[in-house]
């Protein structure tokens, strides 16, 4: 699988200030891609010097294998954090104007807009002032001329943002279809669960550092505490077996268990289970326990503090 973006050891600096330090990243073509940190962790500097915003001091970024240029900007839809629209031209003005900006002739932006617009349930803003939309609405507006002109590579920051549930649903649905036609997504968000839902690799960025990068199911296994959790049927609860597992925790419900066992190290979900069958309890289900996001992220942010 080729990357579109890579970028090698990449510092920036504020004066005495450090906002990336020596961060590597691959951002696999055809994926979803989360940019995960704290506030301030360098995300927003990252993104800027990929949009050739800013320039890094060191380091190179690599679009589609070759060193990035400013034509390769123009195959790029990037949301940014801070919206912004002018809020006295008209809405259809303003999504013209960007869409031209971005290469599009009138004809296919005016189309290709008039569609979006459809697909949102937004046709009638067309002659809408910007400031007399909500937050929401605008942000569907921003989040339309990001994409319009159908980039090969799409940057969101936060791009649910100050949405109802109703919208962000939307949006989620409307990620996950640019996606399935080809997009690569770069998506940096505080929403673990989104995070979840979405996104194929991560990158994880802590006080200027790289902390972890790789695919999210991946680093979910690795990161878990091995382990299991159990559901059956008995009379007796289960006991620790030695040198196996240990027992965290079995809650009773009118002879039906709930327990979350241990393995000990070397052991393997096999291994348990196949002492477990011996002792002659009904197992009704037998299930590793997975780390979520957000625990992986409070964790590792936690860890280097």
């Amino acid at each position: 699988m080729s990357n579109i973006i890579e970028c090698r050891n990449v510092c920036k600096y504020f004066g005495e200030k450090t906002a990336l330090d020596s961060v590597s990243i691959d951002v696999p073509e055809g994926k979803i891609f989360g940019l995960l940190g704290p506030n301030g962790a360098g995300k927003t500097t990252l993104i800027r010097i990929i949009n050739r915003i800013s320039i890094p001091n060191s380091g190179e970024v690599f679009f589609n294998g070759h060193q990035i240029t400013q034509s390769d900007v123009e195959k790029i839809g990037y949301l940014p954090e801070e919206r912004g629209l002018y809020r006295k031209m008209e809405v259809g003005d303003q999504a013209m104007y960007l869409a031209q900006l971005k290469g599009m002739s009138a004809a296919d932006a005016k189309a290709a807009l008039k569609e979006w617009f459809i697909r949102f349930g937004i046709q009638d803003w067309w002659k809408k002032k910007v400031e007399e939309l909500s937050k929401g609405m605008a942000q569907k507006v921003q989040f339309i001329t990001t994409v319009v002109h159908k980039p090969s590579l799409m940057i969101l920051d936060e791009p649910f943002s100050g949405f109802d549930p109703v919208n962000a649903e939307l949006i989620r649905k409307e990620i996950l279809r640019l996606k399935e036609e080809g997009s690569t997504i770069i998506l940096s968000t505080h929403n673990m669960e989104s995070v979840e839902e979405l996104c194929d690799n991560i990158a994880l960025i802590n006080k200027s550092r790289l902390v972890i990068t790789g695919g999210v199911n991946q680093i979910r296994h690795d990161l878990g505490n091995n382990n299991i959790e159990l559901v059956y049927t008995s009379e007796s609860a289960v006991e620790s077996a030695e040198g196996l597992f240990d027992v965290l925790s079995d809650e009773n419900n009118a002879g039906r268990h709930t327990a979350v066992l241990s393995l000990k190290e070397g052991t393997s979900s096999n291994d348990a289970l196949s002492a477990l069958l011996t002792t002659g309890v009904s197992i009704n289900s037998f299930k590793e326990l997975i780390p979520r996001m957000n625990d992986i992220f409070i964790k590792l942010v936690t860890e280097e503090a």
